[in-house]
C-alpha cells in the first residue's frame, strides 16, 4: 500500500499553487477560528498548521486541505470554557479526539459515519453558523464575547447595542463590505478574505485605534502540551472527545466528496479518518485547534491546480514560515475585523440550500431539520446530532412500516387483491370463508411486525376459517421481531384448531425462523415451494374441492 495515498510529481506545479492559494485563504479563518475558540489567535495558526500537514500526508483524498473549521470550533469553545484555566485539559480533549478518529478509521467506520440523514446535517450546520454568528455579534460591537454560550450572549445583545464601540463597527463594517463586495477578477486573485483581514488591520491601525486588537502573539515554534487525565472530568473531556471525533470524520468526508466531484477521483473514508485523527492528535499536542477537511481552502487549492498531498502540505509549511516571521504582525488585528470575516463564515454555513425549499420539502424532514437546529443553538452539539438521527431513524422506520404493509395482501374468494392463476382464483372462491392468502411482498422488520397479525386479525369471520396460507415467496429477509410475530401467528391458528401453510420459505428466512425456535413449531406437511400446491392442501384439509369447478366463472 502507497504510504501517501494519492502521491505522485506529475502535477508539482499545480499543487505548488495550489498550496499556496489554499494557505492564503487559511490564513484570515485560522486566526479568527482561534479568537473565536477562545484559545487565542496562535492557537488557531497551530491547528491548520498541523492537522493541515498531517492529514494531508496520512489521509485519503489527496487533494483535500483540512484545518480548523466553523463547526471544529464552536466545540473548541464549548471545551475551552469547560477547562478554563486548565487549557492541558482541553487540549488532551484534541488529542483523545482524534485517537477515537483513528479508530474510526482502524475499524472501517468510515462509510458508515456518511450514513447521518441530511436533515440532521442541514440542521446541525445551520445550528453552528447561528452559533458562530451570535458569538461575533459582541466583538463586531466592541465588546468581548461572553463565555457561557449562545444563550448568554443572546441575552447580551441588547446591552452590547446600547454601549457600541463605533470604531469597532466601522472596522467590522469595512470588513463584511469587502467580503461581499470584492469584484470577481479581483477575488481570483486575493481571496477576499485575506483581502480584508489586510485593509482592515491597516486602516485601523492609522485611523481608529481604540479598536480592541488580538494581543500578544506567542513567537517561534510551539512547545509540546503534557497530556492530562483527572478522573473528576474524565467523563466530560471523553464526551468532547466523542462530539470532535465525530463532527471532524463528519465534516471531513463530506468534503472529500466535494472533492471527489471536482477531481473525478475515489477518496479512501478510512484512511482519511487515520489521517484526521493523526493531524487531530499533533494538533492537540502543540496546543492547536482540532480541525477536518475544510471545503473552502480544499476547492481554492483544486481550482488552482492542487492534485496531490503535495499542495496540502506544502499549505501547512507557509502557514509555518507565515508564523515564524509573521507573528508580531498578528498582534495588530483588529477583533472586529475577525468578527467580519466569521459573520460571513457563519452565513456560509447554514444551509440555505434546505431553507429556500423548506416550504416544499417533506414536513418530516423540516420537522428533524428545526429540531436539530434548535437543540444544536440552545443546548449542545452531541445532543443535537443523537436525537435527530433517532428521529430520522424511527420516521424511516415508520415510512418502512406503511410500505411493508401496504405490500402485506389479505386475500380471499370476497377481495381477489393480487395477481393470481387462474386455479389459485377458482381455489379462493370456491372455498370462500374457510380459506384465505397472506402475500407479503418484501422484507419483514419490527416496523410492521405487530401491525400484521393485527391485521389478521381484524380479518372479518377469521375464527370461521379453516386454513391460511402465508405465502413467503417474495421475503428475502426477516428481522426477528417478524420472526416472533410468525410465532404469535402460529400461536393463535394453533389456539383456533386452524391450519398455517408456508409457501417459498428462503433459506435466509428459514434461519432467522429455525434461530428463535419458530420453525420447528410448524406442523409437518404445512410448508410448500409452490402456492398452488398450498392452495390445493388448504382446500383439502378445509374440506373444499382442490380443484376448480368447470362452472367456476374463472
Amino acid at each position: 500500500m502507497q504510504l501517501i495515498h494519492g502521491l505522485h510529481f506529475n502535477n508539482l506545479r499545480g499543487d505548488i499553487y495550489g498550496g499556496m492559494v489554499a494557505a492564503v485563504v487559511a490564513l484570515p479563518l485560522a486566526l479568527a477560528f482561534g479568537v473565536a475558540s477562545g484559545a487565542g489567535a496562535i492557537a488557531g495558526l497551530y491547528g491548520a498548521i498541523f492537522v493541515g500537514f498531517f492529514a494531508a500526508m496520512f489521509g485519503g483524498t489527496p487533494a483535500q486541505c483540512s484545518g480548523p473549521t466553523g463547526p471544529m470550533t464552536v466545540v473548541m469553545a464549548g471545551i475551552y470554557a469547560q477547562f478554563m484555566g486548565r487549557p492541558d485539559l482541553a487540549f488532551t480533549t484534541v488529542m483523545l479526539g482524534g485517537l477515537i478518529q483513528l479508530l474510526f478509521g482502524v475499524f472501517g467506520l468510515g462509510r458508515l459515519i456518511t450514513l447521518v440523514p441530511y436533515p440532521v446535517i442541514s440542521g446541525f450546520m445551520s445550528g453552528i453558523g447561528g452559533i458562530i454568528i451570535v458569538l461575533q455579534i459582541g466583538p463586531f460591537l466592541g465588546h468581548p464575547s461572553l463565555p457561557e454560550g449562545v444563550v448568554a450572549n443572546l441575552q447580551a445583545i441588547p446591552r452590547f447595542l446600547s454601549d457600541p464601540n463605533f470604531q469597532a463597527v466601522l472596522a467590522g463594517g469595512l470588513t463584511l463590505a469587502i467580503v461581499y463586495l470584492t469584484p470577481p477578477k479581483i477575488g481570483k486573485l486575493i481571496p477576499p478574505t485575506l483581502l480584508a483581514l489586510f485593509a482592515g488591520t491597516l486602516v485601523t491601525y492609522y485611523f481608529l485605534p481604540t479598536i480592541p486588537v488580538i494581543g500578544e502573539v506567542p513567537k517561534g515554534f510551539p512547545s509540546p502540551i503534557v497530556p492530562a487525565l483527572e478522573i473528576d472530568v474524565l467523563m466530560l473531556m471523553l464526551e468532547g472527545a466523542v462530539v470532535l471525533a465525530l463532527l471532524g470524520s463528519i465534516d471531513s468526508l463530506l468534503t472529500s466528496l466535494v472533492c471527489d466531484n471536482m477531481t473525478r477521483t475515489q477518496h479512501d473514508s478510512d484512511r482519511e479518518l487515520i489521517g484526521q485523527g493523526i493531524g487531530n492528535m499533533v494538533s492537540g499536542l502543540f496546543g492547536g485547534l482540532p480541525g477536518a477537511g475544510a471545503t473552502m481552502r480544499s476547492v481554492a487549492n483544486i481550482r488552482t491546480g492542487g492534485r496531490t498531498p503535495i499542495s496540502g502540505m506544502l499549505m501547512a509549511v507557509i502557514l509555518l514560515a507565515t508564523l515564524l516571521g509573521l507573528g508580531p504582525l498578528a498582534e495588530q488585528i483588529p477583533l472586529a475585523v475577525l468578527a467580519g470575516i466569521l459573520f460571513k463564515v457563519g452565513i456560509d454555513i447554514i444551509d440555505w440550500r434546505f431553507l429556500r425549499h423548506v416550504l416544499q420539502a417533506p414536513r418530516a424532514d423540516v420537522l428533524i431539520m428545526t429540531v436539530v437546529f434548535l437543540i444544536t443553538a440552545l443546548v449542545d452539539l452531541i445532543t443535537a446530532v443523537g436525537v435527530g438521527v433517532v428521529m430520522a431513524s424511527l420516521l424511516f422506520v415508520k415510512r418502512m412500516a406503511d410500505l411493508e404493509l401496504a405490500n402485506l395482501k389479505v386475500i380471499s374468494g370476497h377481495t381477489p387483491e393480487a395477481p393470481l392463476s387462474f386455479e389459485e382464483k377458482a381455489i379462493l372462491e370456491q372455498n370462500k370463508g374457510k380459506l384465505v392468502l397472506i402475500h407479503v411482498d418484501g422484507p419483514m422488520s419490527f416496523g410492521s411486525a405487530k401491525n400484521m397479525v393485527r391485521r389478521l386479525e381484524r380479518i372479518p369471520g377469521l375464527e370461521k376459517f379453516t386454513s391460511v396460507v402465508l405465502d413467503l415467496s417474495d421475503v428475502p429477509t426477516i428481522d426477528g421481531t417478524a420472526a416472533l410475530a410468525i410465532e404469535d401467528m402460529l400461536r393463535m391458528i394453533h389456539a383456533n384448531k386452524q391450519h398455517l401453510f408456508f409457501v417459498g420459505m428462503r433459506p435466509e428466512v428459514a434461519k432467522v425462523l429455525e434461530g428463535l425456535g419458530v420453525l420447528h413449531m410448524i406442523r409437518p406437511g404445512h410448508q410448500y415451494a409452490s402456492r398452488l400446491d398450498a392452495l390445493k392442501q388448504a382446500a383439502r384439509v378445509a374440506g373444499g374441492n382442490p380443484q376448480p369447478s368447470p362452472g367456476s366463472g374463472m
